[in-house]
């Protein structure tokens, strides 16, 4: 059990993070209420890297392992807030809850790891082998794993504990997710005499009841590399009386462990060839979408939007040591794997970095109206930070 002074503690820090609003490109304010935090809470270095992201770190007196707790602190956007029934940005707490955007996903996760690492350091005094690095991170809500890969180059883990919602339960893996981008080129001319021209979007249509004739990929544990088509645009538009002379159709593709960027546009583009060599009017190509957004520091960060799955086996060394402390401490976490994409996107599924998911909350809450976290998930999130550096920094 936390004392009750790390209770309001790890409560407080809450809804101070929640109150400061942090849509992607805009997390300066939360940056320095962390800032202030890790200064308060003794952590013996503060990183604010180029993109904005800030990294806490608190040093064993010996050499051993580098855990990093990674958390988002950006947020999606609140569209109405007079839907919600109490102000997103206040941090209320109403029916043991704390209510705002960014409660679940997830302000109280990062509430949770800084707490836990002040609390772990004093409580042993910094005796400990190796280094705690909490890492408050900008653009998830854009892209993950992007400016995460900065994060890993600087701080170098040997372990990394995603902190998304789980409702307290250890997540070993996730499908991955790419956003492919199919574009046809048309030939204009008046709508009156559409014989004069190439219609893009007829065209498109034809692809798009091809590409569902494609068998998805397999994973007895990830389920199915879904291909599903989110979005399509003409051009140009409006068309007023004009042949559209080009098309373009977004698809969310869920990857698997193992999927490459070429095994993936492979059969698209097989498929697509042998389409244009039946039809010599079409003219198709695939890609993948190209991610580009300005952070508060004034850099530009971009990325293809290719984001690798990853999955361990639960019988992994630092996977049961974690959950034997967690359940030694009175906790009885499933080890399962989330249903959505993560920042270990880039750590396991680009870097090989043993990593492993733990938070608060239930995953349904993220980006809902009224998003809340209830103060019981926060403060036993706390505890089995604690309890995941014990496990792994002996």
């Amino acid at each position: 059990m936390l004392s009750k002074e790390r209770e309001e503690k790890v409560i407080a820090l809450c809804q101070e993070l929640i109150r400061a609003e942090s849509y992607s490109g805009q997390e300066d304010e939360v940056a320095e209420a962390l800032k202030r935090n890790f200064q308060a809470l003794g952590f013996d270095d503060i990183i604010i890297d180029g993109y904005g992201n800030i990294i806490g770190h608190i040093k064993g007196n010996k050499p051993g392992k580098k855990i990093l707790f990674d958390g988002h602190i950006d947020t999606v956007p609140v569209t109405n807030p007079n839907e919600w029934i109490y102000p997103p940005f206040g941090g209320e707490i109403h029916d043991e809850k704390i209510y705002g955007r960014g409660a679940s996903d997830m302000k109280g996760a990062v509430a949770a790891m800084v707490c836990a690492a002040a609390n772990f350091a004093e409580d042993c005094n910094k005796d400990f082998a190796g280094d705690i690095y909490v890492a408050g991170v900008v653009h998830e809500e854009c892209f993950e794993g992007i400016a995460a890969r900065s994060i890993s180059e600087r701080v170098k883990p040997d372990y990394v504990v995603i902190g998304e919602a789980s409702e307290l339960n250890i997540k070993i893996g996730q499908r991955g997710r790419g956003e492919i981008i199919i574009e046809t080129f048309g030939k204009p001319c008046h709508s009156a005499n559409p014989e004069k021209g190439i219609n893009a979007v007829y065209k498109m249509a034809q692809v798009i009841e091809a590409i569902r004739t494609l068998k998805p990929t397999h994973h007895e544990v990830l389920g199915d590399g879904i291909l599903e088509l989110t979005d399509i645009k003409s051009s140009p538009y409006p068309g007023a009386s004009v042949v559209p002379e080009y098309c373009r159709a977004t698809y969310d593709r869920r990857l698997l462990v193992g999927e490459t960027k070429e095994s993936v546009l492979a059969p698209i583009t097989e498929l697509l060839e042998e389409m244009m060599k039946k039809d010599p009017q079409l003219k198709v190509k695939a890609s993948y979408s190209i991610g580009k957004e300005m952070c508060y520091t004034g850099n530009v960060i971009e990325g293809e939007r290719f984001f690798p799955g990853w999955l361990y086996d639960e019988k992994e060394e630092f996977v049961q040591a974690v959950y034997g402390e967690i359940k030694a401490m009175g906790f009885n976490p499933s080890i399962t794997q989330y249903n959505f994409c993560t920042n270990g996107s880039h750590y396991a599924g680009e870097a090989n970095i043993k990593t492993l998911g733990i938070g608060p909350s239930k995953e349904n809450l993220a980006h809902t109206v009224n998003e809340y976290i209830e103060i019981k998930q926060l403060t036993s999130v706390t505890q089995c930070y604690y309890g995941v550096m014990k496990a792994l920094l002996k």
